[in-house]
């Protein structure tokens, strides 16, 4: 029985992983929630699975959370609040494996913590990776603690280095869908809207992801992090755009071989492997090959995505530029979002934030969130 630690309960990849439990309650506990924001949710949660330890954003809201659960006659679950509150879940003793998966640098700490407690973790937070990737692999090859990636993309390359050395591996191949934009013409890319933007082609993710991927920043994102994960340098990485997603990516070697990882596009899948590894317990996750009757690759267009140039100039410097490049795409997703500047005016704001950004290379957790808040205020400050 493994014992997991879900932080993000409450998004889309927690409820995944929760779905993942019920589907296989002989191999899954639940012990620990980092349940953010949504009460109503975290509380049907505690009440479903009876965590030990609970957490939300405020503690107001886990005040909130104590009366609902004392009102409905639930006991022996300790409701906590803030970052200490999912610092404590990540770190809990029972849990076996944390699922971190709260959206930004928000879940940092707590995943450098659960690290440092010797805990596997699931990782689907590309932004830790991102912005503290540097340290958390340091500090997991210090204490021999594996970090699985559940973002499908670098799932699919990890299934792929299974069958070779690192020293074999000559490039890694991230697929992309094209998101919503793909072959809309360049000129009408300031008029398009929030709505157009979140209508994602083939997954249903949260609003910046969406955002992310229509403007390719989220693929740029993942090359970063692939360079973390998997030890390579920005150049071994590459990005085709594959509109069918059925390819999810593929591992190049240096005899010429490629080997593609194909599956429905669930995150189940990814997130089952994680837990699961090094098995592959049998699942209802197939997928029908007459899918791959039509498959397209091609190579992405940077002039209609300059979000994609920016973060593998990011990843060549690495550091402060990392931490950057992603604080600055949330503050202007979310200006997007609120109809304060056009879709162009994201990279925009992310280029002016990157050429005003040091080199530095960030040691501690707390230098990594200074830089990230050093970058969203003047990204902050561009835009007003």
């Amino acid at each position: 029985m493994k014992r997991l630690a879900i932080l993000g309960s409450t998004g889309s990849i927690g409820q995944s992983t929760l779905s993942i439990v019920e589907q296989f309650p002989e191999r899954y506990q639940v012990v620990s929630l980092a349940a953010g924001r949504n009460l109503d949710e975290a509380f049907a949660q505690a009440v479903r699975w009876r965590p030990k330890l609970i957490s939300l954003a405020t503690e107001e809201l886990a005040g909130e959370l104590s009366a609902k659960l004392k009102q409905a006659g639930v006991t022996g679950i300790e409701v906590v609040y803030g970052t200490q509150g999912t610092v404590a879940c990540s770190t809990l003793p029972e849990a076996d494996f944390v699922v971190s998966a709260i959206v930004g640098v928000a879940g940092l700490e707590a995943t450098h913590a659960a690290i440092l407690a010797g805990k596997p973790v699931g990782l689907a937070n590309k932004e830790c990776m991102v912005a503290a990737g540097e340290i958390l692999t340091r500090a997991a090859r210090q204490r021999n603690v594996p970090i699985l990636p559940i973002d499908s993309e670098h799932n699919a390359v990890h299934q792929c280095l299974r069958v070779g050395a690192h020293s074999e591996v000559k490039t890694i191949w991230l697929t992309a869908s094209g998101g919503p934009f793909r072959q809309l013409p360049l000129d009408q890319f300031a008029a398009i809207t929030p709505e157009q933007a979140l209508k994602h082609p083939t997954w249903v993710m949260g609003r910046r992801i969406t955002i992310d991927s229509a403007t390719m920043l989220n693929k740029g994102l993942e090359v970063i992090e692939a360079c973390r994960l998997f030890d390579v340098t920005a150049a071994q990485v590459r990005v085709m755009v594959h509109p069918q997603s059925t390819v999810h990516s593929l591992v190049e070697y240096v005899d010429g071989s490629i080997l593609a990882q194909i599956s429905v596009t669930d995150m189940r899948l990814p997130i089952l492997y994680a837990l699961a590894y090094p098995e592959r317990p049998a699942s209802t996750l197939t997928f029908d090959l007459a899918a791959l009757s039509h498959l397209d690759f091609e190579p992405p267009d940077f002039e209609r995505f300059p979000c994609l140039r920016l973060a593998f100039d990011a990843a060549e410097k690495g550091g402060a530029h990392c931490i950057a490049l992603n604080a600055a795409d949330e503050v202007a997703v979310e200006a997007f979002l609120d109809r304060r500047i056009p879709f162009t005016g994201i990279p925009r704001t992310i280029e002016r934030v990157l050429a005003s950004t040091p080199e530095a290379h960030p040691a501690t957790i707390a230098e990594v969130l200074a830089a990230d808040r050093e970058a969203r205020e003047t990204a902050r400050a561009l835009l007003a």
